[in-house]
């Protein structure tokens, strides 16, 4: 295996404080002829900490994703967060990724904790880096207008329906990923065919509406309005993301598409009819073209 400098954290939204971790563990590792790397878990801290886990921005794949695609980081050690780690002295965790993962070096916020009770703080790990004499960076926190940037605050904007601070404080779009169900046909009926996925368990639901989105069909992006909610034209009563993909045509049924997030458009309603419904989707459509455009 070989020798990397580790990204310590979460991660949950690989937002623009991440990023700024993750571009210091890139340098040092560049310097270091070492790889780069990344130490998260399978599920939050807080969820055995706390008994109180946060919904999550991203689910654990989309994250590896964002990662590994977007950000380049070389691996992504995913560690289960269970009993025996809740209770790990902070030492025995770095020793258990220098024997079992080949760390060679660390990378970590300024307010980073580790270890049973978080007792392992970005002092800490500077003190046992420099005796061990390996290579450390502590990266202070990023803000944007004077706001702390963070998981929370983003997830309070997705779903408060602010999906464009959203977007500006992750540095990317919010993405969301599924496998495309069948659903009842009605937009195929009326001219606008959807694909559609479920928001996966524990994740946070941005607000109910339609949105200006991409969607990432086999590396290709395509324009996409999306409406997220529970189709009340419809009477639906499961909450849906159904994307209109523009400039695309083909059977999605059971394949995995990615839908990127970049503006809420309006509010989900209710519509006296179907073709109420058909003449306001392509409306959001030439809102979406228009929207992608500027950026």
């Amino acid at each position: 295996m070989n020798k990397t400098i580790y990204a310590l954290g979460f991660f949950d939204g690989v937002h623009i404080g991440h990023q700024a971790l993750l571009a210091a563990c890139r340098r040092l590792a560049q310097e270091q002829g070492c790889t780069a790397g990344v130490v998260t878990f399978n599920t939050h801290p807080e969820a055995l900490v706390l008994q109180n886990a946060p919904r999550l921005i991203n689910s654990p794949k989309d994250r590896e994703w964002l990662l590994k695609e977007k950000f380049h980081m070389e691996s992504v050690v995913t560690l289960p967060f269970d009993e025996q780690m809740r209770t790990m002295h902070w030492k025995e965790f770095l020793t258990m990724l220098r024997e079992k993962f080949a760390a060679a070096g660390f990378v970590c916020g300024a307010d980073f904790r580790f270890g049973y009770r978080g007792q392992g703080k970005a002092e800490a790990l500077e003190a046992y880096c420099r005796e061990e004499g390996l290579p450390c960076a502590v990266v202070p926190d990023q803000t944007i207008d004077g706001i702390r940037v963070s998981s929370t605050y983003i997830r309070q904007q997705l779903e408060t329906g602010d999906m464009a601070t959203a977007v500006k404080f992750l540095g990317h779009p919010h993405v969301l990923s599924g496998t495309v169900i069948h659903g009842r046909a009605i937009g195929r009926k009326i001219g606008v065919p959807t694909a559609n996925i479920v928001i996966p368990e524990g994740l946070a639901v941005p607000k109910f509406g339609v949105y200006a989105c991409s969607c990432l069909i086999d590396g290709i992006r395509y324009p996409a309005v999306t409406n997220l909610g529970t189709r009340p034209t419809v009477e639906g009563r499961h909450i849906r993301v159904e994307s209109w993909i523009l400039d695309y045509s083909g059977d999605l049924y059971d394949r995995e598409i990615t839908v990127e997030f970049h503006y809420f458009l309006r509010p989900e309603q209710k519509f006296p009819s179907l073709e109420a419904l058909q003449a306001e989707i392509r409306r959001n459509a030439e809102e979406t073209r228009e929207y992608l455009r500027t950026i």
